[in-house]
């Protein structure tokens, strides 16, 4: 895997649609690795693990809420 399938900070936040300080807490905390570039030490971001959390928000925005779908007594 050459350095085309890694993404910089900036251009890994456009395609997630969130800020870099989003992408930095989300790596402090576990939920995204980030890699470092081996000569200036920028971090990297794999195309497959961005694409594969894109999919993991798909899926759980298409799994209706339990609440949305419930009859309430008071109807």
């Amino acid at each position: 895997m050459g350095f085309q399938a890694y993404l910089r900070i900036k251009a890994a936040a456009a395609v997630l649609g969130v800020s870099v300080n989003t992408l930095r807490n989300w790596e402090r905390s576990g939920k995204l690795l980030a890699y470092r570039h081996p000569v200036n030490g920028h971090r990297l971001y794999k195309r497959e693990d961005l694409d594969a959390l894109l999919a993991s928000v798909e899926r759980h925005r298409l799994v209706p809420d339990s609440d949305s779908d419930a009859v309430h007594a008071d109807e």
